[in-house]
């Protein structure tokens, strides 16, 4: 009987020592998922069309070895200016909330697209590129809302479900990118009699997007809760940071009492922001040098194939036409995205986010070498099966790459050093991203415009390529299995 009696209570002791996983609150990660869904149909409308608008202002002068350089620039031009106030905003939101930074971002948003979709020389394009950089800081921060709404048992759950918006906006962002361009030559029975849309004819397909953000910034106003507690008013921080600019000299002393006393010390309290000097820890800077690798190579990528769909064949490319390209991107959108819904959880239980990353970085290799082959097989038997199968299995190993980026997420939680920083952290992590970011179009855009002049080696870009995605396995590996080794350490 005691035996017996030891068998029935030997498996009740064993159940709690298992993680009971936190239900989503869905009330809050529907308004996120529509807020990411709103940001990254910007950049899926403009894709299929941009090759087309640079072409038609008319700063390339008829040189079609140029297009990718323009469109490099315009990308990197974002990045630049989001590189130099991504960490003052991400550092902003954990004092004043998560809400203001949003609903700058979202209106900066609208504004921007408006004003590209109705810019008619190269330097209307590149001022609302910066304008919308330099004020949408909302890709660091959202990552930080997820965190704040989340804990270690939901969060890889979580992000299962942040491919949604993305999968949409890929789908949605090139259809109406690629089929609403010129919509006066398109669809004259339609659009035909609009002056408007003769004279600004990308102006349709950028207003969706900045409908869209203004949606969003209604919903996050009246709907999202704020996920910072200890948040200020702007106001008085400004007020703060004037008082402690006029009393900096005289009151040196003052300032090391207030060190001891734990004011000016926000290290040992784990409910305060820490400053930056103190979340540059060795964990930090590892995830930092992973996560800028492998979005260097995923821009590159990124920036290289709707150029690469536009060029025309003899010159190295596909000599696709816009409505194409928005397809192909909308279809691969699509797959990525309901592969990464249904089988991350799955896989990152069964494999860990280690192993994922690695394996994600590793696909960027035979990525590369597709390049050229589908190139060789167009020259060869024009645009046949062989090369839709061979397009099919390079946007099929894509879909590893893009798993990466949830996969580093869960890196970058457990490497923050106090649960206050988390939008600092991700901040830090922000800015070298974006630093890979403005290199990584306008580098590879170049590279690939530079490699099919002729008299040049049509191989340059992957060659670079190539020197990149070795570089991203190679800091991958530094990276544990499970980002719960960090923080069982803490």
């Amino acid at each position: 009987m005691v035996a017996r009696q030891e068998d029935e209570e030997t498996p009740l002791l064993q159940r709690p020592e298992q993680p009971m996983t936190t239900p989503l609150p869905w009330d809050q990660l529907w308004i996120i998922l529509f807020l990411q869904f709103s940001d990254s149909l910007v950049f899926q409308t403009l894709a299929p069309f941009t090759p087309e608008l640079v072409r038609d202002i008319g700063v390339t002068r008829g040189d079609e070895s140029q297009v990718g350089h323009y469109v490099g620039i315009l990308q990197s031009s974002y990045y630049t200016a989001q590189a130099l106030t991504i960490l003052h905003w991400s550092q902003l939101s954990d004092h004043i909330g998560r809400k203001p930074p949003i609903l700058t971002a979202l209106f900066t948003i609208a504004v921007s697209m408006c004003s590209f979709g109705m810019s008619k020389t190269f330097l209307g394009l590149l001022i609302s590129r910066v304008f919308c950089g330099a004020f949408n800081g909302s890709n660091g921060v959202i990552k930080s809302m997820v965190m704040d709404i989340t804990d270690t048992t939901n969060l890889p759950k979580a992000y299962g479900y942040m491919p949604l918006p993305w999968m949409l906006a890929t789908f949605v962002g090139p259809l109406v990118g690629g089929s609403l361009s010129r919509p006066a030559d398109r669809f004259p029975e339609i659009f035909g009699r609009s002056e408007l849309l003769k004279t600004y004819p990308y102006l349709l397909p950028c207003a969706v997007p900045a409908m869209f953000a203004s949606v969003a910034w209604l919903v996050t106003y009246f709907s999202f809760k704020e996920g910072v507690s200890s948040s200020a008013p702007l106001w008085g921080l400004i007020q703060r940071w004037f008082l402690r600019q006029s009393h900096a000299k005289p009151s040196a002393p003052q300032s090391n009492s207030l060190a001891s006393s734990g004011v000016a010390n926000p290290e040992e309290d784990p409910s305060k922001p820490l400053p930056l000097r103190a979340l540059l820890t060795p964990k930090v800077l590892t995830v930092a040098a992973s996560y800028v690798t492998m979005s260097l190579f995923y821009m590159a990528f990124s920036s290289i194939l709707p150029v690469f769909y536009a060029t025309p064949i003899e010159l190295g490319g596909l000599s696709l036409d816009p409505p194409r390209i928005g397809a192909i991107l909308a279809v691969s959108g699509v797959a990525q995205g309901v592969f990464q819904l249904l089988f991350y959880a799955r896989l990152h239980n069964r494999f860990g986010a280690g192993a994922l990353h690695i394996a994600g970085v590793v696909s960027g290799i035979p990525i590369v070498l597709l390049f050229p082959v589908i190139n060789a097989l167009a020259r060869a038997y024009g645009l046949g099966l062989s090369v839709w199968i061979c397009i099919g299995i390079q946007l099929s190993l894509a879909t590893s790459l893009v798993m990466c980026y949830p996969c580093l997420a869960l890196f970058i939680r457990a490497a923050a050093p106090n649960r206050a920083s988390l939008g600092a952290t991700n901040g830090i992590i922000q800015l070298v991203v974006a630093g890979a970011r403005i290199t990584g179009p306008a580098s590879a855009a170049s590279i690939f415009s530079y490699s099919v002049q002729e008299g040049h080696d049509t191989w340059m870009v992957y060659y670079f390529l190539m020197a990149i995605a070795f570089l991203a396995v190679g800091t991958s590996l530094l990276l544990p299995r499970d980002p719960s080794v960090w923080e069982d350490h803490q």
